[in-house]
């Protein structure tokens, strides 16, 4: 079922017909974002830069920094906001000295410069570089607002400082967050991006930050939309089991509803250009009655306030025809693959940092065959650099002469998923 309204679809991927006795209801939603702008234009925008200025990223890493810094600030658009922080143990706003800057020649160019002096000494203390980012997002105001992340160490606060100032910031800003080396940690980097919407990723060597902060500012340039919401009604006797984010990347959405009025709540969808992103909903509701007709188990809109951009509605309908019941969904069925394959992955990763072979070979054997199953070349790729297969007996051996970059590659990119194939 397609419904479009503000140039905006919302697609319904779902078998609705479900056995006598069974109330559980799952659907791919697919949304997709018009072509055209529908929204204030990206020069309402904030961009924040947060560059990691620790001890370890003295030589070659803070002198990738600057250039990368210098590369984002270049790609900022004429007449949107920004500004430059450094991260030690404090954070301290570099440019401008306070406020934000308004992109244009001159401001660029002072902002580069001031980027080039940037040194290296101190610690790691991440918590304060998105509490100051918080502050300087707060003072712009609404519209985009959008950081760029970039670490190489380990964060020296305690855990519930971090935690504290990270959830502080949520919905305050998105954030694409990366990590250059291999002496930070993916979970610390990931559990950033993941509250603030936004990506995470390794650059393992220094030399290519430049060209990967120019793509994630080309990108963040590219949205025209912020704050959108998933809303999704249900009955009164429906639960909402979970939402989950499953292209382009995996994330869940499910404890970040806000209720938004009778029986409905939404869920953060972070900002937009002209994109698709798919949706996993399942719903949980008394079962009905075999024979009567189709019913909604939930609807479904893409909000911006009290703005309907698009809807669409999951059905529910009981039926005795088990070859009704028992099709299979491709897109649920793919998607639901895609996440057990970012959870061994993460899972294998892990129990190798910790020198559990036995598990970690199981795991990754696991996501070997699940990255097959599913069509997702990248990834298996990438696990191709970390496992051995024997194709004649499907052995798997984990590589022992295996980076860690590799390793790191894997896990990072681990919830990055592809398009159900054929479509549909």
């Amino acid at each position: 079922m397609t419904e479009s309204s503000s140039g905006f679809t919302v697609e319904i991927d779902q078998n609705m017909y479900l056995p006598a006795g069974v109330g559980r209801v799952d659907a791919i939603i697919t949304v997709q974002a018009p072509d055209a702008p529908v929204a204030a234009p990206p020069a309402d925008g904030l961009e924040i830069i947060i560059l990691d200025c620790s001890t370890s990223m003295s030589g070659d890493r803070i002198s990738a920094a600057r250039r990368a810094a210098a590369e984002a600030i270049a790609q900022v658009r004429e007449g949107v906001a920004f500004a430059v922080i450094a991260g030690t143990a404090t954070a301290e706003q570099v440019y401008p000295a306070s406020g934000t800057a308004t992109a244009s020649g001159p401001t660029r160019a002072e902002a580069a410069a001031k980027v080039m002096r940037l040194r290296a000494n101190g610690a790691t203390a991440i918590g304060t570089w998105l509490t100051l980012a918080g502050q300087i997002a707060d003072r712009h105001g609404g519209g985009l607002r959008h950081a760029i992340l970039l670490t190489d160490g380990q964060n020296v606060e305690p855990a519930p400082a971090f935690r504290s100032a990270l959830d502080a910031v949520v919905s305050r800003f998105t954030c694409d967050c990366r990590g250059v080396g291999t002496d930070w940690r993916v979970d610390e980097l990931r559990a950033i991006a993941s509250a603030l919407l936004g990506t995470v990723d390794i650059v393992a060597d220094p030399a290519h930050l430049a060209a990967d902060f120019r793509a994630i500012m080309g990108a963040a340039m590219a949205k025209t939309m912020a704050d959108l919401a998933l809303r999704l009604w249900t009955p009164r006797t429906a639960h909402v089991k979970f939402v989950k984010q499953v292209a382009p990347t995996i994330e869940d959405l499910t404890a970040r509803r806000t209720e938004s009025g009778n029986l409905r709540g939404d869920y953060p969808l972070g900002s937009w250009g002209a994109e698709s992103r798919d949706y996993h909903v399942c719903v949980e509701l008394v079962p009905g009655v075999v024979g009567e007709p189709a019913a909604a188990a939930a609807r479904v809109s893409v909000v911006r306030g009290d703005e309907v951009l698009g809807k669409g509605d999951v059905l529910a309908q009981w039926t005795d025809d088990t070859a009704l019941s028992t099709r299979i969904s491709r897109g649920v069925a793919h998607y639901t693959g895609q996440a057990e394959l970012a959870a061994v992955i993460q899972e294998g990763v892990a129990a190798q940092e910790r020198g559990d072979v036995r598990t970690a070979t199981a795991r990754l054997g696991r996501a070997v065959e699940l990255a097959e199953r599913t069509g997702n070349a990248a990834t298996a790729r990438l696990l191709a650099e970390v496992v051995d297969v024997d194709r004649a007996t499907g052995t798997i051996r984990l590589r022992a002469e295996a980076s860690k970059a590799a390793r790191m590659t894997l896990d990072s990119r681990s919830t990055v998923t592809v398009r159900v194939r054929g479509g549909g």
